[in-house]
């Protein structure tokens, strides 16, 4: 477990220039054609840059879902003093992407999602996702194939309400996470312990099995979709950054 923490920061709103505020519209080339994205722009003295993947389409999940947009906010926005550039995009089939939804090759839209904030930043990057998004973040950073270069250059994953089953009911079919076994990319596991498609302890026994360096993180009453718990998601995230891959106060993020 961790602890939340504040969002206290050296770093004040009116340090950032309008460019590291600005979002672009962008095109991203997928496996399966063209990939509509955003990229909320960052500090120019970044020390990282970061991609979060959203839940199931089907589901209604986009780039624009709420514990998405509340987690770039703490990677990029002034106030939790990282000033990550942050990378979110549409699966295949959802909005103005183009292919059409499959189920486990979107693992192949966050490679692509990976391959173009690389070449744009040169930066380490950071990789997260919520629900099914988390699914195939960790199927993209840490299944097979993947690209070594890339693979090298990821220094954190974050795993937002990883589903364990793919519905509510404890009959639904599982997720396989046995490729973490061997995934030493430090990773964080950030669940409401009321997690409606992964209890605490399914949620717990899949970190289990994963490699170190890892950690869990359960905010207390939340469930799937964080409902009036944004806020303590988002610190407890910025608690496992700081701790456990960048610290804000090594050097200045602007």
């Amino acid at each position: 477990m961790i602890t939340a923490t504040s969002r206290s920061s050296p770093h004040t709103a009116h340090e950032w220039s309008a460019s590291a505020r600005s979002v672009r519209s962008i095109e991203l080339r997928g496996p399966a054609g063209r990939l509509e994205a955003l990229v909320n722009q960052g500090s120019p003295h970044a020390a990282f840059a970061a991609v979060v993947a959203h839940p199931h389409p089907r589901g209604g999940g986009s780039m624009h879902n709420r514990v998405v947009y509340h987690a770039m906010k703490v990677l990029n926005a002034p106030e939790w003093g990282f000033g990550f550039p942050v990378l979110r995009f549409n699966f295949r089939g959802m909005g103005r992407s183009e292919g059409k939804h499959d189920g486990a090759a979107e693992a192949g839209d966050v490679q692509a999602a990976l391959a173009w904030i690389e070449n744009e930043y040169k930066l380490p990057l950071v990789v997260g996702g919520f629900s099914f998004g988390a699914a195939m973040t960790l199927a993209a950073c840490c299944g097979k194939p993947v690209a070594a270069s890339t693979t090298m250059n990821v220094k954190g994953l974050v795993a937002i309400g990883l589903p364990v089953r793919s519905g509510a009911r404890p009959e639904a079919p599982s997720y396989d996470y046995s490729v973490l076994a061997h995934c030493r990319i430090p990773k964080l596991f950030l669940s409401g312990d009321r997690d409606q498609f992964a209890t605490e302890t399914e949620l717990i026994q899949a970190a289990a099995a994963a490699a170190e360096p890892k950690q869990v993180a359960l905010v207390p009453g939340a469930d799937h979709f964080f409902t009036g718990h944004l806020m303590r998601m988002q610190s407890a995230l910025a608690g496992w950054l700081k701790e456990q891959v960048y610290d804000p106060g090594q050097r200045p993020c602007i």
